[in-house]
């Protein structure tokens, strides 16, 4: 992922923007998008800061507390159940609508996984 651009250089357009300069041409004159030079005008008259927004980190996971247990719970009474199925009792019974990814990531880190019975033997071609 690319980083932001420097506090330094969007003080300096933003600068450029508040004595007369239109976004565009200050967006010229320090070789960066249009698009940026407008947003970092916005943001600084809305907030009197040009400073970058925090990027990535760890967001965690939606399903907690008595949602997990709840699932966890439902995984040992039922382990055969599809991810698709967790997802969409997640949501019917308990209210919490998530995506497929984030029912898989939580089963991943509570080490919880489904591996086809081994004492089966497999299907043989004729």
């Amino acid at each position: 992922m690319s980083k932001p651009y420097s506090d330094d250089l969007r003080r300096r357009a933003v600068a450029a923007v508040e004595s007369g300069v239109s976004r565009r041409q200050a967006a010229e004159d320090f070789s960066v998008g249009a698009s940026s030079v407008i947003r970092w005008s916005e943001q600084y008259r809305q907030t009197g800061s040009v400073s970058a927004k925090a990027m990535g980190g760890s967001r965690g996971s939606r399903i907690v507390d008595a949602d997990r247990e709840w699932l966890l719970a439902r995984i040992a009474a039922q382990p055969d159940l599809t991810l698709e199925e967790m997802r969409r009792e997640l949501s019917e019974q308990r209210g919490l609508v998530v995506g497929y990814g984030t029912v898989w990531r939580f089963f991943d880190r509570e080490k919880q996984t489904y591996k086809k019975n081994t004492a089966r033997r497999p299907a043989r071609s004729a």
